[in-house]
C-alpha cells in the first residue's frame, strides 16, 4: 500500500469518526437540552435594553436569565429603568424591589476653553485614552476633562453632548445613571450623584492651591471655606486638597453657605434658590 492510500484511508477514517461524535452530540444535545424558561424573555422584554452593563451582568438578556434563575439576584439592579421596571420585574419574578434613589451623571470639572491652560496643542487621535498617553493630555491639570467626547459616544442614551467649552453636558432628563460613561473616562472626572443632591463639587485637581489655580481659574484651591462653614459637620471635606460633598450629610441643609464662600465657584448649588439665600456671604 503506497502512501496515497494510506493518506486517502487516514482521511476516511478521521471523517467516519467526526460524524460519529458529531450524531452522537447531537443526540446528546436534544437529550439533556433544558427548555428556556418563557420568564427570561418577559423580563428582558421589560427591560429598557440599553446594554450599558450596570447591572453587573454582559447585557439586559444576561440579567433577565440571572434575576428569573437565581433567587439571590435582585429585580431592581437595572439602574436605567429605576423604579418602574424593578417593579414589573418584581412581579415577573415573585420577589420584593426594595426602593433606590436616582442618580445622574455629574461632570467634576469646569476647566473648558479659556479657563483651563494648555500645556501644549495636542494634534493626536481625537479620543481621551489616546491623549491621555501624551505627558497626561495637553492641559496644564493633570486631574481634568481632556474634551475629546468619549463619555458621549459610549452614553447608550443619547444623555450627553458636548459643550461648547469642549466640556461634555449632561442632560439630566435623559440620563439614567448607568455609569457608563463614568467607567469609560480616562480621567475619572464623572460621578454619579443621586437626584436629592444639593450641592457638588465640580473639580478634580489634587494640586495645592497655587499650582491649581495657576492651571485652571475654576480649581478647588483646598482653601477649606466651604469645611469651615458648612452648617452639618462632615457635609464638605477636604482631602488631597480638593473638597469633597457627602450628599447624604449635605441632603439635610438648607443653608449653602458653603457655596457662597467658595472662591472660585468650584462649589455649585444644584437646587433652586431664593434671592435672599442668593445674597447670603
Amino acid at each position: 500500500m503506497d502512501y496515497t492510500q494510506i493518506a486517502i484511508m487516514a482521511v476516511v477514517i478521521m471523517t467516519g469518526v467526526g460524524v460519529v461524535f458529531g450524531f452522537v452530540l447531537a443526540l446528546a444535545d436534544k437529550k439533556f437540552a433544558m427548555e428556556e424558561n418563557p420568564l427570561i424573555g418577559e423580563v428582558e422584554e421589560a427591560l429598557p435594553k440599553g446594554q450599558c452593563g450596570a447591572c453587573g451582568f454582559a447585557g439586559c438578556a444576561k440579567y433577565a436569565e440571572a434575576v428569573v434563575l437565581d433567587p439571590e439576584v435582585p429585580p431592581n439592579l437595572c439602574v436605567p429603568g429605576k423604579a418602574e421596571v424593578a417593579t414589573v420585574v418584581a412581579n415577573l419574578t415573585g420577589k420584593v424591589a426594595e426602593a433606590t434613589e436616582p442618580k445622574y451623571a455629574h461632570i467634576r470639572c469646569r476647566g473648558g476653553a479659556g479657563i483651563a491652560k494648555l500645556a501644549f496643542n495636542y494634534k493626536g487621535v481625537h479620543d481621551c485614552a489616546a491623549a491621555k498617553l501624551v505627558q497626561q493630555g495637553p492641559k496644564d491639570c493633570k486631574y481634568g476633562c481632556l474634551g475629546f467626547g468619549n463619555c458621549v459616544k459610549a452614553c447608550p442614551f443619547g444623555a450627553m453632548s458636548m459643550g461648547e467649552n469642549g466640556i461634555p453636558v449632561v442632560n439630566k432628563s435623559l440620563c439614567t445613571g448607568c455609569g457608563k460613561c463614568a467607567s469609560i473616562c480616562p480621567q475619572h472626572v464623572i460621578e454619579l450623584i443621586p437626584i436629592s443632591a444639593k450641592v457638588t463639587v465640580s473639580c478634580s485637581s489634587k494640586d495645592m492651591g497655587a499650582a491649581a489655580r495657576k492651571a485652571c481659574t475654576a480649581a478647588c484651591i483646598g482653601c477649606g471655606l466651604c469645611m469651615k462653614n458648612c452648617t452639618h459637620k462632615g457635609g464638605v471635606k477636604v482631602v488631597d486638597h480638593l473638597a469633597i460633598v457627602d450628599p447624604s450629610i449635605c441632603r439635610e441643609c438648607d443653608d449653602l453657605t458653603c457655596v457662597d464662600k467658595c472662591p472660585t465657584k468650584a462649589i455649585a448649588a444644584l437646587v433652586a434658590r431664593t434671592k435672599k439665600e442668593e445674597n447670603v456671604g
